[in-house]
């Protein structure tokens, strides 16, 4: 079965300072890029990778091989929605936010750290 794997972007990217505040949009689309071409380390099953962005980084496209989904709101609250949301498969939540990898957690998601898909720039 495919894994459902949701990036917190916003999450992801703040977790090296090397200047994405300067371009909150374009810190996306290069993770966006890097995960269309590299996809999860580690992963050898199938995966739907979907990137979650939310604040001055809406409007990034999808690529192939890489949903984006456009939070209304909080970035948090959409991913706990999409884990909820596939509740038959499996999920991995990729954040180091505490509140949310507890939350996914409590609805049987699996979490990882940004490092997992970060990589080098």
């Amino acid at each position: 079965m495919t894994t459902l794997v949701i990036i917190d972007a916003a999450n992801v990217i703040g977790s090296v300072p090397d200047g994405w505040w300067r371009d909150r949009r374009g810190a996306a689309e290069r993770l966006r890029d890097r995960l269309a071409r590299d996809g999860v380390p580690g992963q050898d099953d199938p995966v739907e990778l979907v990137l979650v962005v939310e604040g001055a980084a809406r409007g990034v496209e999808s690529v192939p091989g890489v949903r984006v989904d456009q939070a209304p709101g909080s970035g948090d609250d959409r991913i706990v929605e999409l884990v909820a949301e596939a509740p038959d498969r499996p999920r991995l939540v990729v954040t180091a936010d505490r509140e949310l990898r507890r939350r996914v957690r409590e609805l049987g998601a699996d979490v990882a750290g940004p490092r997992t898909v970060r990589g080098p720039s």
